[in-house]
């Protein structure tokens, strides 16, 4: 069976694959055994467009877990939330386009950070938690040090239409309902891990 694992960072995504997947964009091979994540982190912060540096390696799942081993790992959770009205939640925060996640508390499990992340970013109840969708990676700075933020995402879901109050706070600026038919306006403006998510959908549901 394929394997691929993808970590993002800035305006790029590592992707680690035993094939050479379809409609990677701006594409630069890398061999393995000089890879340097801080070095690859840096050199992303100053791409203009976005950019795929791509692994080709026999068993990408040890190789990714080599990489996870040599950072730390911050974990949090999310969700995509869907209404009685088959409306997904989307926030507005730092000018850009997201799902509603945060990271998890000491002793919390994954399923009870994501939905209690989604309640306080969004001030509604949460009635359903489905499947998990996926998982993603990305990696930033935080206090000086470079982390791999992992992040478990949840299908979920509200009855009805409940009113929805942005965590100001958390730099939240907007939270709406928007139906499928408009998610072009969120992919023209979010982060391509989050675009990744909504490519999850199924077909019927894709935009």
């Amino acid at each position: 069976m394929a394997q691929i694992y993808k970590i993002y960072m800035n305006q790029a995504v590592l992707v680690l694959a035993d094939f050479i997947p379809k409609n990677l964009i701006n594409i630069q091979s890398i061999d393995h055994q000089y890879l340097d994540i801080e070095k690859l982190f840096r050199q992303s912060k100053g791409n203009t467009v976005f950019v795929t540096y791509f692994i080709l390696i026999k068993n990408p799942k040890d190789y990714f877990s080599l990489i996870k081993k040599r950072i730390k790992i911050i974990k949090a959770s999310g969700g995509l939330v869907k209404n009685g009205n088959g409306n997904y939640l989307f926030i507005h925060r730092l000018g850009k386009w997201d799902l509603p996640k945060g990271k998890v508390d000491p002793g919390e499990s994954m399923k009870k950070a994501a939905v209690r992340e989604v309640s306080e970013e969004c001030g509604i109840k949460v009635d359903y938690l489905g499947q998990k969708i996926t998982t993603t990676y990305h990696v930033y700075v935080m206090k000086g040090e470079l982390v791999l933020k992992k992040t478990n995402w949840y299908e979920m879901g509200v009855n009805k239409v409940p009113k929805l109050k942005p965590q100001l706070e958390e730099d939240i600026t907007e939270a709406v309902w928007m139906e499928k038919d408009k998610f072009a306006i969120v992919r023209k403006n979010t982060y391509p891990l989050i675009a990744d998510i909504l490519n999850t959908l199924s077909p019927l549901e894709q935009v």
